[in-house]
């Protein structure tokens, strides 16, 4: 005897990503949107260092995504971006990837998930901020200055303090550093940039 069993009807449903509280934070920081990465990989596929990182470009966006912002704040790779907007350029869907690692580094320095090590990166983009602002152009030394006294305060390293220290004659005998720095003549102009765009309170 053939017994037949009344069919089930299952309805498959497809979940969408939870965004956690992070993902509009780092939409607003960033200017772009999240939720537009179909996970194409180019971005991944474009990046300078991507074969060095341990979660690529496009699984930083996915971690997102997937509401494991955690995971995406702990990250080494939001601070092995160099951000040359290479993944921006290659994006599809015009999602700021650069834009977002950079936003990630800013939550993560703020909320005191970032090492020692990392946060020299901070240091540094804050030093090279304020001697643009000040100068208009690059000065070097006076950023070499200000970069290892802050770090040195921060972390109280000395070998760090005069690491590099020796590199110092070789460059200038190939007139790769300057001792005088100059002065763009109207930095009139570039208070007004940052003005526009750099909220005191983070330099």
């Amino acid at each position: 005897m053939l017994i037949c069993w009344p069919r089930r009807q299952v309805t498959l449903s497809v979940e969408k990503p939870v965004f956690n509280s992070i993902v509009p934070l780092v939409e607003s920081l960033a200017h772009t949107r999240i939720r537009d990465c179909y996970q194409c990989g180019k971005c991944t596929a474009g990046c300078p260092m991507g074969a060095s990182m341990a979660i690529p470009p496009s699984q930083v966006i996915r971690l997102l995504q997937l509401d494991r912002a955690e995971a995406a704040l702990r990250a080494q790779s939001i601070w092995q971006c160099v951000s040359c907007q290479t993944c921006a350029t290659r994006c599809p869907k015009s999602v700021d990837c650069a834009g977002v690692m950079d936003a990630l580094r800013q939550i993560s320095e703020e909320r005191g998930l970032a090492t020692a090590e990392q946060r020299r990166v901070v240091l540094f983009q804050k030093a090279f901020l304020r001697n643009i602002r000040r100068n208009g152009r690059l000065n070097e030394v006076e950023l070499i200055a200000e970069f290892k006294i802050s770090t040195f305060l921060f972390g109280r390293s000395l070998p760090f303090l005069f690491k590099d220290a020796t590199l110092a004659p070789e460059l200038m005998k190939r007139k790769k550093f300057h001792l005088v720095g100059e002065k763009t003549r109207d930095r009139a102009v570039v208070a007004r940039i940052f003005a526009r765009c750099v909220d005191d309170s983070l330099l």
